[in-house]
């Protein structure tokens, strides 16, 4: 998560030691939640691979960005591929009511082609790299069996903001969070730009000709939707599981449907 601050020669002074510091703490919090036999706040905490597939998302859509910002500056074999492949990508996503072009679309008519062009591409790389990973968890969740593949499945652990007790059926209340969380995930890349260009037309325009500006707001605009949706669908197969689950424990057994016969 530090390398656009540690390899974009931008970085001003001291700022590489700041966020070298401040990924050693969010490491030492991370290693402590997951060695911890209580919950907090982290969901899904026992139920890999959804955060491995998280984390990786991101770290991806970081890491890409970085390099094809470094291309600019500091151009090498590898530099060349990613900008490359950025490039193509951000064209082939750029088409008409495209989220893509809806982010292109929010930038004010004076921006430099050169900063359209950088917007263009980090928005489609982090695009495809979310929907890579939403794919990946979907087949994780139909083909693979997840969380059972893994063992039992601990909601406590789990989902420890959830609370059962609160009212209404669980399944029902599991169904309808996973169902709002999966509209949401998807209605977001095509509502941010919207809000966002509403807000540049009363406050000011949002400025992304500085690189790690961009490589942030790109990844936030791609990975937040992209997790809700992954939220939703693993919300959706618990709520599932439970309901099997009840089908099988109300179900009669042969002799006790024989006596009732």
């Amino acid at each position: 998560m530090a390398s656009p601050s540690l390899l974009l020669p931008e970085a001003s002074s001291g700022t590489p030691e700041v966020v070298t510091l401040l990924a050693l703490l969010a490491a030492l919090l991370t290693f402590a939640e997951y060695n911890s036999n209580y919950p907090s706040i982290v969901e899904f905490r026992g139920a890999p691979p959804l955060n491995r597939m998280r984390f990786a998302a991101v770290a991806t859509m970081v890491l890409a960005l970085t390099l094809i910002a470094k291309h600019q500056v500091e151009p090498s074999n590898l530099t060349a591929l990613f900008s490359g492949v950025g490039r193509l990508i951000g064209g082939l996503t750029d088409f008409p009511y495209s989220p893509v072009r809806l982010v292109v679309l929010m930038l004010p008519a004076t921006t430099l082609p050169e900063v359209l062009d950088s917007v263009r591409i980090a928005a489609g790389v982090t695009y495809v790299i979310a929907l890579i990973v939403i794919a990946a968890f979907v087949f994780a969740v139909r083909i693979l069996g997840w969380p059972t593949m893994n063992g039992s499945f601990n909601v406590w652990i789990n989902l420890p903001l959830f609370d059962p007790t609160a009212g209404g059926d669980v399944v029902h209340r599991l169904q309808r969070d996973g169902q709002i969380n999966v509209i949401l995930g998807v209605l977001l890349p095509f509502a941010i730009p919207a809000v966002v260009k509403l807000g540049s037309d009363m406050i000011g325009p949002l400025a992304l000709d500085d690189p790690q500006t961009l490589i942030w707001a790109a990844c936030a605009w791609a990975f937040l939707p992209a997790s809700m949706v992954m939220r939703g669908v693993a919300m959706l197969r618990i709520g599932e599981l439970i309901e099997e689950k009840r089908r099988h424990a109300y179900t009669p057994g042969d002799g006790e449907t024989a006596q009732t016969a």
